[in-house]
């Protein structure tokens, strides 16, 4: 099977788990907001994942993984597995330590960083309770740290489902454990889920990790050629992540300071403008990692330039028209989605807004995903990792421009703009590292793309005018007849645009998803 055909086979179930991931994330955000409503509850919730998710990220879910999955997967591909597990173990070792290390010091200092850094606007007694749940978080930052690590060895054997699974399980049991515990301990029954779900998406994949040849060893060799060149991947990413972090922590410190429910709004935003991003981008881009640094490690660049184009234009063309959909639907798919117990119309238009301004980078952090990748893969974190750094600068300067006239809304659109910077410019520094990037190529799809988009955008906007003007937009039913008709609407326009500009991205993505179904209609 050649590296095409992988790629696609791999992201169609990447694809199809990752929806159901996703959706089942919905599920757990209505049940919470509909509980809870959206207030300084949910909002001490949102914050208390930023410190775990911080040091996650910092070791394992960012830094490492960037760096972990091109120099193990180089020892797999040229069969020197005895070795790349040398090298993991040594790893492995170094990172758990840092971690354990982080989470006391973590749970120590918990007060003065929620307190001075984190979210300073809060009241006393949402303080104290963001305190205590970021606490009870720290547990699920182990557990995601092993996931990752375990993901991240798996991908390397082109292994995808356990870890794919294991994202499902994580939601189901955020809501299991949420619901049975929520009369009892409140919005922390929600973080205790969270702990199990994060148990529970590393266990399902012990197994996998068994079958592919598990070697781990107490090892400490730290001058081995293989764990240096980890070390030198990992250590500019490390920086990127922290001033990434910066950003993230200056968007939450000022989003404290506006009216409650205001961070609650715009993660529940980013969170719907990332679900398309999530289940296309994401799916397509972890599919095509290893087939890259294998295409990088044979030297065969013409294949890693093809696979590269393969990966951007199936993006572009399943992420751009989501994006139009976001903005055209933005309050009708909020309000069929959350608008519902505690969770107001009033927070229905809030979220709107954050989704509104969100949904304007949305093919920008689609891109991202595996413009990050290419780089990666032939083993340069310091690209990637710099013009980063560039945007989290043009990001925090925007959000202080943005909040004064826009609100929570100039936190969002300074969100997007920073996107469409890194994208444009990683691109731009792509293009002498390879030769060419078939632009011309690339440039007449996103055309194409763009049109349609557009026109599909502005199909379902007026679809969804005409129907709000004789809907009972308060009944469950007729807000469902609200989105789903100007959703199919913009489908057909969408589909029929894409057949009459004879878009080949749209045979590519159709083809994941077919091969898939046929792998599994003939089983």
């Amino acid at each position: 099977m050649n590296g095409e055909n992988r790629v696609l086979r791999a992201a169609g179930f990447i694809m199809a788990a990752m929806f159901i991931s996703r959706i089942l994330g919905y599920l757990r955000d209505v049940v919470i907001y509909a509980w809870f409503g959206q207030n300084r509850l949910t909002d001490a919730y949102n914050a208390a994942f930023s410190i775990p998710d911080f040091l996650y990220m910092l070791l394992v879910g960012g830094a490492l993984s960037s760096a972990l999955i091109p120099v193990f997967s180089s020892y797999v591909a040229t069969n020197k597995e005895d070795e790349g597990w040398e090298v993991l173990s040594t790893v492995f070792n170094l990172v758990m330590v840092l971690m354990l290390v982080g989470i006391g010091l973590g749970v120590v200092f918990t007060p003065q960083l929620v307190e001075k850094v984190l979210v300073p606007g809060f009241d006393d007694e949402t303080t104290a309770l963001t305190v205590r749940l970021t606490r009870i978080m720290f547990a699920q930052a182990f557990f995601m740290a092993l996931s990752g690590i375990s993901m991240g060895v798996l991908n390397s054997y082109k292994h995808f489902t356990s870890p794919a699974i294991g994202s499902v399980l994580y939601n189901l049991a955020i809501i299991g454990v949420g619901v049975l515990l929520a009369d009892r301990f409140g919005v922390a029954g929600f973080s205790i889920g969270v702990v199990i779900g994060a148990m529970a998406n590393f266990g399902v994949q012990l197994p996998a990790l068994l079958r592919v040849g598990l070697r781990y060893r107490p090892a400490f060799h730290f001058r081995h050629p293989g764990v240096v060149k980890i070390a030198s991947l990992m250590v500019p990413v490390l920086l990127g992540l922290s001033v990434t972090q910066l950003n993230l922590f200056v968007n939450q410190n000022l989003a404290s300071t506006l009216s409650p429910g205001a961070v609650a709004a715009l993660r529940t935003g980013q969170r719907l403008m990332m679900l398309p991003v999530g289940i296309f981008a994401l799916a397509v881009s972890v599919a095509a990692f290893p087939t890259l640094t294998g295409q990088v490690a044979r030297k065969e660049m013409d294949e890693f330039r093809r696979t590269m184009s393969l990966g951007l234009r199936s993006i572009v063309f399943l992420n751009l028209p989501a994006a139009a959909a976001l903005i055209a639907l933005r309050e009708p798919v909020v309000r069929f989605l959350f608008q519902q117990g505690k969770f107001t119309a009033d927070a229905t238009q809030a979220t709107g807004i954050a989704l509104l301004y969100y949904a304007i980078g949305l093919v920008a952090y689609a891109a991202i995903h595996m413009l990050n990748r290419v780089f990666y893969a032939m083993h340069d974190t310091r690209t990637p990792v710099g013009v980063g750094v560039a945007t989290i600068a043009v990001n925090i300067a925007l959000n202080f421009a943005l909040i004064r006239p826009m609100g929570h809304g100039g936190l969002a659109l300074a969100y997007s703009v920073a996107g469409l910077f890194n994208m444009f410019v990683l691109m731009y520094l792509l293009r002498p590292r390879l030769g060419h990037l078939g632009g011309g190529e690339l440039a007449v799809s996103f055309g194409k793309i763009l049109l349609a988009s557009v026109m599909m955008g502005f199909f379902m906007f007026g679809v969804a005018d005409v129907l709000g003007g004789f809907l009972n937009l308060e009944w469950k039913v007729h807000q469902a007849v609200h989105v789903l008709v100007p959703l199919s609407i913009g489908a057909l326009v969408y589909g029929g645009m894409a057949l009459a500009f004879r878009m080949e991205e749209g045979k590519l993505a159709w083809g994941m998803l077919r091969r898939r179904l046929g792998r599994r209609g003939n089983k």
